[in-house]
């Protein structure tokens, strides 16, 4: 017998078509909500860049010294880069630092004026958020210095004077290694306050006839962003 509609029910085919169906939302709402996740962190994402400057009160740290150290006042001034995501942020930085300290021995005053070239890279944790990525932080990090300049006061012990602003590269080590710790105030406008500590971890001197002597530099700074992307 013919008929207008010619068609034959498939049970197994429908419920095929029904997992297919339900396989296809699934896959959207995952995909949807996967959106969604990544949209709220690309919200409470910020990558900046800026220039620095400041103070240093540097000191060189020497074993079995008898004299009298004191330290020396420079300047520090680079750029730096900031990767932040919700209240972590990643911040290398590239800095030219003026070191060195000030001594006493035998009531004769000596001075070392050395320059680095360094390298941080500071993990920061914001302790307190403010408006537009601003914010208290503290933040610590390894540091890889290179030196520039080295030149000191030597006491000369054949002749008994002192010959002032000596170079002395040559008797120190090419690269230094310390650790930096610090806090620091990020303010809604690109204005960021730091005060930090960095520790030598590494003896600098390459003379045998040197004392063991590590960098200590108490850094006060102010920096600016040029350009900032995101919140």
């Amino acid at each position: 017998m013919n008929t207008l509609f010619n068609y034959d029910f498939d049970p197994f085919n429908l419920s095929s078509i029904i997992r297919k169906n339900l396989f296809m939302k699934r896959y959207l709402l995952g995909f949807i909500a996967m959106m969604l996740s990544s949209m709220s962190l690309i919200a409470q994402t910020q990558f900046s860049i800026g220039i620095k400057g400041g103070l240093n009160f540097a000191k060189l740290n020497v074993d079995n010294s008898s004299s009298n150290s004191n330290s020396r006042t420079g300047v520090h001034g680079g750029g730096f880069a900031l990767f932040k995501i919700n209240e972590f942020a990643i911040q290398p930085e590239v800095i030219l630092s003026q070191q060195g300290s000030k001594t006493t021995i035998n009531s004769t005053n000596f001075e070392s004026n050395f320059n680095y070239i360094n390298v941080p890279i500071l993990f920061k944790y914001y302790l307190v958020k403010g408006k537009n990525g601003g914010g208290i932080n503290l933040h610590a990090g390894p540091q890889l210095g290179f030196l520039q300049k080295a030149k000191a006061d030597v006491f000369d012990s054949v002749l008994f004077i002192l010959n002032k602003d000596q170079d002395v590269k040559r008797s120190y080590k090419k690269t230094d290694v310390s650790v930096a710790l610090g806090a620091g105030w990020d303010s809604p406008f690109g204005l960021s306050i730091d005060l930090r500590y960095n520790l030598g971890l590494r003896r600098i001197e390459e003379d045998e006839n040197i004392e063991a002597t590590r960098n200590q530099v108490f850094q006060v700074s102010i920096g600016f962003k040029l350009m900032k992307f995101g919140y």
